[in-house]
């Protein structure tokens, strides 16, 4: 379920500001069409910090339903997080909706302690004993000792998201757990692939994958090849998009990818607060790119 392009689809709005289900099918069944294995609803991509709970529970069902409209072959994992009864509720509500996983997102509250990541994990985990479930570890504080611990008192905890950025960091992480049943994600999409996957992870999570799936496709199986070559040229060409994306600290993240496919045709820009429209010269730039990955065959 990791070993691959984990993507994290968006989440479509309509003109009148609520969910463009249809659209949200669409994009989903056009990953899988594609040949994504594992699609993570509510992510930071699909704007999980921005939906309401009952627009949350709705994305997992309508991610259910697509993947199987579409013939099935992709498991869907669910995001959930925020304050704890929320997110253990959220939780059921995957299992009992079909999904195959859980990510657990990064707890956002202002003081928080091992031993209180370990039990907010843990309680989230116990609410799902049937979903294997998955880390998103951004907290640099947060080590293999933790992980390991977890991973003690879990026993459906399948793997980690890493999304510090420090490739070092990460290598010691992933060794420090002692852990042979985890799987490791590198956590901040295709950039980040190569040096991670050096250092011992075997996928990547992307949202570019929304816009152009056969490139992140192409960069996961020159990386299983060890083609390194390969994976850079890719990478090169991945690069001035995911660096518009990354740019003042990720703020036109999901902006850049909603840009493109409405260029493409298949949803509209619209993103919520904090999220910005982007203006003018990003636009013209995520065009270049669009340009650019149709003379190279990628659209």
């Amino acid at each position: 379920m990791l070993d691959t392009v984990v993507a994290i689809p968006v989440t479509p709005f309509a003109p009148d500001g609520g969910v463009d289900w249809d659209a949200h099918a669409a994009l989903i069944g056009r990953l899988v069409a594609h040949g994504i294995s594992t699609v993570t609803v509510n992510g930071n991509t699909g704007e999980f910090y921005a939906l309401t709970p009952s627009e949350a529970r709705r994305a997992v069902e309508s991610a259910v339903a697509a993947v199987a409209a579409a013939g099935g072959g992709a498991e869907v994992v669910v995001g959930v997080g925020l304050d704890l009864p929320g997110a253990t509720a959220a939780a059921r509500h995957a299992a009992g909706a079909g999904a195959g996983a859980l990510m657990i997102h990064q707890p956002v509250h202002p003081y928080r302690s091992a031993e209180g990541w370990i039990d907010y994990h843990r309680a989230i985990a116990d609410a799902a004993p049937g979903l294997g479930v998955v880390l998103y570890v951004r907290d640099e504080r947060i080590g293999g000792a933790e992980i390991r611990a977890l991973a003690d008192r879990c026993p459906n905890l399948i793997g980690v998201k890493y999304a510090v950025p420090d490739p070092v960091r990460f290598a010691s992480v992933a060794r420090d757990t002692r852990s042979d049943r985890l799987g490791w994600v590198a956590g901040l999409a295709e950039l980040s692939a190569p040096g991670y996957w050096a250092a011992g992870a075997t996928g990547f999570t992307s949202g570019l994958v929304n816009v152009v799936p056969e490139l992140s496709l192409a960069l996961l199986f020159a990386l299983r090849d060890g083609d390194y070559p390969e994976a850079m040229r890719i990478w090169e060409s991945a690069r001035g998009f995911e660096e518009l994306r990354a740019a003042d600290a990720a703020a036109d993240n999901v902006s850049v990818v909603k840009e493109a496919l409405a260029q493409l045709g298949l949803c509209d820009r619209a993103v919520r607060p904090p999220s910005r429209l982007l203006p003018g010269p990003v636009r013209a730039r995520i065009a270049e790119s669009l340009a650019d990955w149709q003379k190279e065959g990628w659209l």
